[in-house]
């Protein structure tokens, strides 16, 4: 069987798999009967031929009839059909994200997106013995066993603001000196193909949902930078003979054990702190949150794969993604690129071991510029909320030490950094890595600051480079 047979047979196992998707349920098709010249046109330019459920029509401030998601945002413009001329192409073509009128991935905007603007998105820093550069502490006692101001041994609480809304970004647009990716009409199944392939070189493209996004497009670049090859994301023969040869097929079946079912896990994580603080832990609320992290997939692209599963049933079989195992080694250092928002793990001879996506500082809590340390690494690290020193959450004025897991507000990992207050951490919400902003912090998915955190020692520089 030649190279091509054995690839065309990949993939017809992948598609059998991940069964390729129509626009969502109760999208229509846009061509109007009573004005049938007439074409929706993104801000980009390009042609959408059919409207997506939960969209409206609006009139903009000329009069124009535009289709507008639930925060306003201008999805399309109606024009008609010959008077419409499609943007020239440049010397370069663009890639152009087929998703961009989705609002859960609209990830290029070069002008921010409040949709991604999230509670929680937070940065701040495990507390030093040094003085907190935020305000005074005052007079108000600290608990004994987890004091901010007098840190216990083997103390892994953090202690940043998880609440306060943060400003939307401006994406982070390619370098200069890089090529411009063109992705040529690709199906969800070839770009799962594609993200598996990147995360098992140990290049995160953050959850494997199916979706072309930058998160994937910053991973195409660190591979190449990291291989010295250059990745054609659109020889899709190539990506699965790979695949074929590292690991099997990037979609693979997977029977939910009793431990899967058995949890343990919390109805709902409250948002009164001191109601979070009476938990025994910020456990996952699904057994389908649980996997999808397990597998690094968006929980809602698991659910998709597998509908009618009942997931809470010991004995059921369904569809997962197959990603690489965790990438070993020693870091030694650590580049935090705040324009790109990704993150870029090297040995001590420079080659670089892995890449992430990352949420990096905000314009009005930017991160740290210049070298600082990593000082100490807690995983499954509390949080400790203190009133007198970032903020104020509902109508608790006092000190809660609130309870480890995956939906706390560092995640699993908590790499404190040499600048007070500032650190590397995981994220209760993995979808929104790279599309949001922090205040100042690193933050990363689950499974990548895990991975991460076990190459990492103490001493390593993390720099941070605009």
């Amino acid at each position: 069987m030649n190279r091509f047979l054995k690839s065309a047979f990949c993939l017809a196992a992948v598609l059998a798999a991940l069964a390729a998707t129509a626009p969502e349920a109760g999208a229509q098709q846009f061509r109007d009967r009573r004005q049938s010249d007439i074409v929706l046109v993104t801000p980009s330019g390009e042609i959408l031929d059919y409207v997506p459920a939960g969209y409206i029509y609006a009139r903009d401030r000329s009069g124009n009839r535009v289709l507008i998601d639930d925060y306003g945002n201008v999805v399309a413009t109606e024009m008609r059909a010959r008077g419409y001329y499609p943007p020239r192409p440049g010397a370069r073509e663009v890639y152009n994200d087929q998703y961009g009128n989705d609002p859960y991935y609209s990830d290029n905007n070069p002008d921010g997106d409040t949709r991604y603007s999230e509670r929680g998105a937070v940065t701040g820093g495990i507390p030093r013995d040094a003085a907190i550069e935020r305000r005074p502490l005052g007079d108000q006692p600290y608990p004994e066993d987890n004091s901010i101001g007098n840190p216990q041994p083997g103390d892994d609480y953090a202690s940043i603001d998880p609440d306060q809304q943060i400003p939307p970004a401006d994406q982070p647009k390619a370098a200069p000196d890089e090529p411009v990716i063109t992705l040529k009409n690709k199906s969800k199944p070839e770009i799962v193909a594609l993200q598996v392939f990147l995360d098992r070189a140990g290049i995160s493209p953050g959850v494997i949902d199916g979706h072309m996004g930058s998160n994937v497009t910053k991973g195409i670049y660190a591979y190449d930078q990291m291989t010295g090859s250059k990745l054609d994301p659109n020889d899709t023969d190539a990506i699965l003979e790979e695949l074929r040869m590292n690991g099997g097929l990037p979609v693979v079946s997977y029977t939910i054990t009793p431990a899967d079912a058995a949890g343990p896990f919390v109805a709902e994580i409250p948002e009164d702190y001191s109601h979070k603080a009476l938990l025994p832990s910020l456990a996952y609320t699904s057994t389908t949150e649980m996997l999808a992290e397990r597998f690094h997939m968006d929980e809602a692209f698991l659910k998709e794969m597998n509908p009618g599963a009942d997931f809470t049933v010991a004995g059921t079989v369904i569809k997962v993604v197959n990603p690489g195992e965790p990438k070993s080694g020693e870091v030694a250092r650590i580049i935090a690129d705040k324009g790109r928002k990704q993150v870029f793990a090297y040995d001590g001879a420079g080659n670089l071991l892995a890449a992430y996506p990352a949420s990096i500082g905000s314009s009005d809590t930017p991160s740290p510029s210049g070298l600082v340390n990593v000082e100490r690494v807690a995983l499954n690290p509390g949080y400790t909320y203190n009133p007198k020193i970032n903020f104020q959450q509902g109508a608790n004025d006092k000190i809660l030490n609130i309870p480890p897991g995956p939906n706390g507000p560092v995640g699993t990992v908590w790499m404190a950094l040499s600048k007070p207050t500032y650190g590397i951490h995981g994220t209760p919400e993995p979808s929104k890595i790279g599309r949001t902003q922090s205040h100042g912090c690193i933050r990363l998915t689950n499974w990548d600051a895990t991975e991460l955190a076990k190459m990492v020692k103490p001493g390593v520089t993390v720099e941070f480079v605009d």
